[in-house]
């Protein structure tokens, strides 16, 4: 089974998927927030059609390393997650890698505008692939 990354953001749900063997990630789009929290059902939809046995939510964390409000808010929906989807739900250490996806769609010449479409779903990838770089590590 597959594993799912999401990056939580204000507006934004940045969404990964592994590959079968769980050695790749792959940005497969992004969920718009909802008031109506519509939001756990779209994830519910992407989790039976990818197959999915776990998700991965990026844990924005101070630069000490302490969670501050944003942590707080991530912890709460990845909760959420967990007991709506009664599957495993990881917290992942999400330092920087906005920064780092910012950074390697400005080196691929990307405007600016379409920036803007697809930074949330390549910080997902960047959180689901360190997650399977540091388990295959073990």
């Amino acid at each position: 089974m597959r594993l799912m990354g999401l990056d939580y953001g204000d507006r934004n749900i940045g969404v990964a998927v592994s590959d079968a063997f769980r050695w790749t990630a792959q940005g497969t789009g992004v969920i718009e927030r909802r008031r109506d929290g519509s939001e756990f059902d779209r994830i519910a939809d992407l989790v039976k059609e990818h197959e999915v046995s776990e998700i991965v939510v990026g844990l924005p964390k101070n630069m000490n390393g302490t969670i501050g409000p944003r942590g707080e808010i991530s912890m709460e929906f990845a909760e959420q997650i967990k007991q709506k989807l009664n599957i495993p739900v990881h917290l992942w250490d999400e330092r920087l890698t906005t920064v780092a996806a910012e950074r390697t769609l400005i080196e691929a010449d990307v405007s600016r505008k379409k920036r803007k479409l697809v930074i949330d779903k390549m910080a997902a990838t960047l959180i689901l692939q360190n997650y399977l770089d540091s388990i295959a590590k073990r």
